[in-house]
């Protein structure tokens, strides 16, 4: 016997949803703070790699160290998304409306749904505020337009895997002390990767965790995509870029939805 989704329920998930993704882009405007702070910080990262140190930096096989850097900016920037999930799930928690909404009849997935959906879409205005700012440096996409389309979407596919790591912190870690672990977290992440620098520069071992780091895969697929200098390699890693872009998101959506919906289940037990 087949099992089916009450259309009804669809409904309400969606619905509700919806109605937490307007609560949280109703509490980003009028607190906008937080996330001008985020984009600010980000664009200081590109001018200070693009002009501080990017005149001692070499791409390996020659060509534009801005247009080598920018791939890894935009990843880099849906890594730096972690902590602001992790915080706005917290905050909820601390301050008790998840249990207010717990108590509600409101469908028990759709807080989760919306932040999200809210976290989706702040991503893609980081994104084209990013892509403005590499533009302004000097970078571009050298590709076709299907190839830009397709690295754009590697790098939100990133993000959403990265949504639900950030809300299985949030639900599972306690304070602001815990969150500032998290956000310190985010900069081995992201450092310890192909976005600055070619893992080739790097001892054996250090590059070799850095081929892995799935940050690293989305960044080397999206060079290839918009057509920009890379890093090069023989390994198997760096020769299959692609479809490692898509395996590593894919796992860690596999693994930290899960947990999260278990988790946000339990928080009642």
């Amino acid at each position: 016997m087949t099992a089916t989704v009450n259309p009804a329920r669809r409904a309400s998930l969606a619905g509700d949803g919806l109605t937490l993704t307007g609560r949280a882009l109703a509490h980003w405007r009028r607190e906008p703070g937080p996330l001008i702070g985020s984009l600010g910080f980000d664009i200081l990262m590109v001018l200070m790699f693009a002009y501080l140190f990017g005149g001692a930096l070499q791409v390996p096989g020659g060509g534009s160290y801005r247009e080598f850097l920018m791939p890894g900016m935009f990843a880099m920037t849906m890594v730096f998304g972690i902590s602001m999930t992790t915080m706005a799930v917290s905050a909820d928690l601390d301050r008790g409306v998840t249990d207010r909404l717990r108590s509600m009849p409101v469908s028990r997935l759709a807080p989760l749904l919306g932040r999200a959906v809210a976290d989706l879409m702040f991503a893609v205005v980081t994104l084209a505020v990013m892509l403005l700012v590499g533009l302004a440096v000097g970078w571009r996409a050298r590709g076709d337009l299907g190839d830009t389309l397709t690295a754009f979407g590697l790098i939100l596919l990133l993000r959403i895997a990265l949504v639900w790591v950030g809300v299985f912190l949030g639900l599972t870690v306690q304070g602001q002390s815990a969150v500032t672990a998290v956000q310190t977290l985010e900069f081995p992440l992201g450092f310890l990767s192909s976005a600055f620098v070619a893992p080739s520069t790097m001892p054996a071992w250090l590059g070799a965790v850095a081929e892995w780091n799935p940050l690293s895969a989305t960044v080397g697929a999206t060079r290839e995509l918009f057509g920009n200098p890379g890093w090069g390699g023989d390994s198997w890693v760096a020769a299959h870029h692609p479809l490692l872009a898509v395996l590593w998101p894919l796992a860690l959506i596999a693994v930290f939805l899960p947990l999260s919906l278990r988790r946000y289940r339990a928080l009642s037990r």
